[in-house]
């Protein structure tokens, strides 16, 4: 694939980013896409490796081989058609994947890997400016209609297949605008929200319905300003129910002074500042400028918040890994093609951020019922179990605590009032066979996404999304034309 010496002759090169003093000034995205020589340059190095290893630790299984190829033949609208075959949507990933295929690559045994993710992203880029993403509306409607519960990642790969089935399609999600967790929770630097409503437009031209400020549960769980549709009027109204609603409940820290003002779970934090930028900011928005911000949790979220916490100006920030630093290196003879546990310094370090590994919270701290610091212990891995070590008590000053541990699953009461099976860890219970994949315990109701494997990467969710599409058209019409 590509140009057969690349891989000997080219190095890898990384997408250039805004200046941080001047990206910290807005919450814009501030990575640039690859130029197309850039992009052939990298495609090149794409070696006929023989074994497409990429392909495989792609949750999509994207044919990456055939794309890079296309770009280094300088076949972009090819290349679009190819990527667009196994993934609904590339400016998604190409923006916010951590990208398990580069882990695969097998440049990456002893070098740098080829820049895939770029190349996606400079595809895709290209394929909306020159017009060539259209809608797809199915020739023949096949008289069945199908709810989604749910607009993120999962819900709307899973609509857009069942559209084009023929299937009439409507997505049901609580918020004021579709999107999920890729709307109210990643920031606009990392995803800027004209992505989402332009696929939005293209899911609405091929005949999805969304029906936004509505909740799917008891009508008693109504917020103002919010529909409720209860599960009995999904079933008398249509054919089958998709459950697509994400793990929404965040893992909580119930220490001493949790109820203490001032510390905040990371999803009421990171949503908020959304809304801000769109034009539609809360009331009393949780801020944290001139402030000394504590975010606890060493993951994608962690990272946002500390992101977003530098854009508003606050004084200082700390960011608490309960977890061992990991090594700067992976040993790549044993871990590759697997995704290598290795310390991930993100675009959001890079903007000022202090980082302490291997620490727990002990309590928070406060006055007049406002958080001011927390009590740390130093931890240690030992017999396999976390322990403390003695001695290594510390305060440390806080005016803002942000929670941002991961999520334990979906909403229970939803899974409840469809009565639907839960596996050991509160998912929707449901298989990926071949044959009836996706159903749950309850007839004609299947899940897909985070709502059923737990919390997962947005390329799980487009995967899930797109297999569950074609087990429910299987299920309806008896056979199914999509693609697995």
């Amino acid at each position: 694939m590509g140009k057969i010496t690349g891989f000997l002759e080219f190095a890898r090169i990384e997408e250039s980013s805004e200046r941080v003093e001047l990206r910290l000034r807005h919450h814009r995205e501030f990575v640039q896409h690859l130029s197309p020589e850039q992009a052939r340059q990298q495609g090149a190095r794409c070696m006929d490796c023989g074994t497409p290893f990429c392909h495989n630790g792609c949750p999509v299984n994207n044919v990456i081989p055939d794309f890079n190829d296309l770009v280094y033949r300088d076949d972009w609208q090819r290349a679009s058609t190819v990527l667009h075959a196994t993934n609904n949507f590339p400016e998604f990933t190409g923006r916010i994947c951590p990208a398990p295929c580069e882990a695969a690559c097998t440049l990456n045994i002893n070098t740098l890997p080829v820049g895939i993710k770029s190349i996606e992203h400079a595809i895709i880029d290209r394929a909306w400016d020159e017009g060539w993403v259209l809608p797809q509306p199915a020739a023949q409607a096949s008289g069945k209609r199908v709810a989604v519960i749910g607009s993120g990642p999962a819900g709307l790969a899973a609509a857009q297949q069942l559209a084009r089935a023929g299937h009439a399609v409507t997505v049901f999600e609580k918020n004021e605008r579709p999107g999920g967790l890729l709307r109210f929770g990643i920031p606009d630097f990392k995803l800027e929200k004209t992505h989402i409503d332009r696929r939005i437009t293209q899911l609405a031209a091929e005949g999805v319905v969304f029906r936004t400020s509505t909740l799917v549960g008891a009508p008693q769980e109504a917020p103002e300003g919010v529909t409720v549709v209860t599960p009995e009027e999904l079933h008398g109204a249509f054919d089958a129910l998709l459950l697509a609603g994400g793990a929404e409940a965040s893992r909580d820290l119930p220490v001493p002074g949790r109820d203490l003002a001032g510390v905040h779970f990371a999803m009421e934090y990171l949503p908020q500042q959304n809304r801000a930028n769109a034009g539609t900011p809360p009331p009393a928005q949780i801020d944290a400028g001139g402030k000394h911000v504590i975010v606890i949790g060493g993951g994608d979220t962690g990272s946002d918040c500390v992101g977003t916490a530098n854009r508003q100006g606050a004084a200082s920030v700390v960011q608490f890994e309960l977890l061992p630093m990991p090594p700067e290196q992976e040993n790549k003879a044993l871990t590759w093609p697997y995704w290598p546990i290795k310390l991930r310094t993100s675009s959001s370090h890079q903007e000022g951020c202090e980082r302490e590994f291997a620490i727990a919270t002990k309590a928070f701290v406060g006055e007049a019922g406002r958080v001011t610091g927390l009590t740390t212990v130093r931890v240690q891995m030992q017999d396999g179990r976390l322990t403390e070590v003695a001695g290594t008590e510390q305060h440390w000053p806080a005016d803002l605590v942000l929670l941002a541990m991961g999520f334990t699953g979906p909403r229970p009461e939803l899974l409840a009032q469809l009565g639907v099976a839960t596996d050991a860890r509160g998912n929707a219970q449901a298989g990926t066979g071949v044959v009836g994949g996706y159903a749950t315990s309850v007839p004609r109701v299947f899940a897909a996404g985070d709502m059923r494997r737990g919390q997962s990467l947005i390329v799980w969710a487009i995967r899930e999304g797109r297999q569950a599409a074609r087990a429910v058209d299987d299920f309806l019409i008896g056979s199914s034309q999509l693609p697995r």
